[in-house]
């Protein structure tokens, strides 16, 4: 028997893949079993649709972009998006996709990408957050304060970073080991969270150190009202290995534009300040 090859429909039907094919409005012509197998709509659930009914409201816009840039001649190949399942999850897709002037169509090849997405967001997750509290870390806070400021500079506003250092905490670690020292730094940064108004942020920047970063904070006593405040909430009696432990802290202030107009001046100022109000506590102590 003289072999033949099958209509370009059957072969595409077996990629996994999803291949669509639509008109120079966005409706679709063709889509392949890919697309029911990871959309779950059926090819006459779709057939003669605009496409854009199929796609995440929140994503429209941009895909929207992308087929007008595709039209205009520059086609695609890693465009990212979210589709509806017909169960009415969201579904990552990554697109290829090209234009056809001479017979007027767009196809586009899709394949689901959810998965990979997660897993993005969870290394994206741990390259700014501290893995022992769960707060951002200091390159986060960085990336955050950058946009403070300019968000600052643009509206007027002030804004203040104290830098808490915590008293105590080498101690803590010697009476109940090092577990019981990761288990304070976490209620450390619980109640830390818990003390801040909508919008502040609190990272954890060292071994036992921290910055709180306090967006349009309108001046010094404000944002020493906020220390105060905090150091309260830090002060209360921890036990460790049975035995009542009371933790402290030393918080120094930076505001803006007073004590620097960019992130490293207010950082180190803050910093200094700590290790300043540390100091007075010390030879308080002594005396």
């Amino acid at each position: 028997m003289t072999p033949k090859l099958p209509i370009p429909a059957d072969i595409l039907d077996l990629l996994p893949d999803a291949v669509c094919v639509v008109d120079q409005e966005g409706r679709y012509l063709f889509v392949s079993a890919g697309f029911e197998r990871i959309l779950g709509y059926r090819p006459a659930d779709v057939l003669g649709r605009q496409a854009f009914d199929f796609i995440h409201p929140d994503d429209r816009s941009d895909t929207r972009q992308q087929a007008a840039q595709v039209m205009e001649g520059m086609a695609q190949r890693h465009f990212r998006n979210r589709y509806l399942h017909s169960e009415g999850h969201a579904v990552d897709m990554q697109w290829s996709a090209n234009w056809h002037p001479a017979h007027g169509v767009r196809i586009g090849v899709g394949r689901e990408v959810t998965e990979l997405r997660r897993v993005e967001r969870e290394l994206e997750h741990l390259a700014a957050h501290d893995v022992l509290t769960g707060l951002p870390n200091r390159y986060r806070l960085q990336q955050t304060l950058e946009q403070a400021l300019a968000q600052a500079r643009a509206s007027g506003d002030g804004l203040a970073l104290l830098y808490v250092d915590l008293d105590g905490f080498k101690t803590a670690n010697d009476l109940g080991g090092h577990d019981a020292g990761d288990r304070l730094l976490q209620d450390v940064a619980t109640r830390l969270t818990q003390s801040l108004r909508h919008g502040d942020v609190a990272a954890r920047v060292g071994g036992d150190e921290f910055v709180i970063l306090l967006p349009a904070c309108r001046d010094a006593a404000a944002a020493r009202q906020v220390a105060d405040t905090l150091r309260g909430q830090l002060r209360l009696v921890y036990r460790l290995s049975d035995r009542p432990f009371q933790l402290d802290a030393s918080i120094g202030i930076a505001c803006f534009p007073g004590d620097g107009s960019d992130a490293a001046t207010l950082l180190a100022h803050a910093d200094r300040e700590m290790y300043a109000v540390k100091r007075r506590v010390t030879r308080g102590n002594a005396a």
